[in-house]
């Protein structure tokens, strides 16, 4: 019988969120100071709210949204705004691909643009890349993720969060599970809310959960158990 992983080992999958276009300065430091709270593994930011002041003796992690939302962004600004995200801190880069490339079958451009974003900040930063799932098809959610694994990404990642299609769900989860067997990461966001639904696609083969309202998802007693979660 599988244990239900707790609310504290949750929160150590957890890229805490916040890319709302109206965020400050202050909204940022609320939001790491919370993520410090909870035990999170990490905030997702966008790249003009670096650099980050992380509380001292943290072990928390910083990600930062690249090609974003649209990823409607050429190779060469994608590459450039990655890199400049890393020298200001980030240890992640989540990158969004051309959807449309994808929808129009043009898997080599959706390599192409993903191997440009890697050779810009190569290993140890860890390269996610966010395939917007829910416009996809399955066939080409499979394909999307083979490119992902031949450019050498780390995770794929279902979703903006911002697309009006929708977010993770968990046929795209498992899908995206089974074609990168292991061999990346799978990271579930957009409309992860309840601790219900991490379960669910922790279950179905997510690695990382991107969440915005960490709090409500992980309940009070999150903060008092990441102490002893064990990873």
């Amino acid at each position: 019988m599988t244990t239900e992983p707790t609310p504290a080992h949750i929160a150590r999958l957890i890229d805490h969120t916040l890319l709302k276009p109206e965020a400050t300065t202050a909204d940022v430091d609320a939001l790491i100071a919370e993520a410090a709270e909870l035990g999170t593994y990490s905030v997702c930011v966008s790249p003009s709210m670096l650099p980050l002041v992380i509380p001292a003796g943290s072990d928390l992690k910083i990600a930062v949204v690249c090609g974003f939302p649209s990823g409607k962004h050429t190779s060469a600004v994608k590459a450039a705004e990655a890199a400049e995200s890393v020298a200001l801190g980030a240890d992640e880069i989540d990158m969004v691909i051309d959807v449309g490339a994808a929808k129009a079958g043009d898997f080599a451009s959706v390599e192409s643009d993903i191997a440009a974003v890697r050779s810009a900040v190569p290993a140890p930063t860890v390269l996610k890349v966010i395939i917007e799932s829910a416009v996809l098809t399955d066939d080409e959610i499979v394909a999307v993720s083979q490119a992902a694994v031949a450019a050498g990404a780390d995770f794929v990642k279902t979703s903006t969060g911002f697309h009006p299609a929708g977010g993770a769900s968990e046929h795209a989860v498992r899908l995206m599970s089974e074609t990168v067997a292991g061999r990346l990461g799978v990271k579930a966001s957009g409309g992860v809310r309840t601790l219900d639904d991490a379960r669910r696609m922790i279950a179905a083969g997510a690695t990382r959960l991107g969440v915005s309202g960490s709090r409500a998802l992980l309940g009070a007693d999150a903060a008092a158990g990441s102490a002893s979660a064990g990873y």
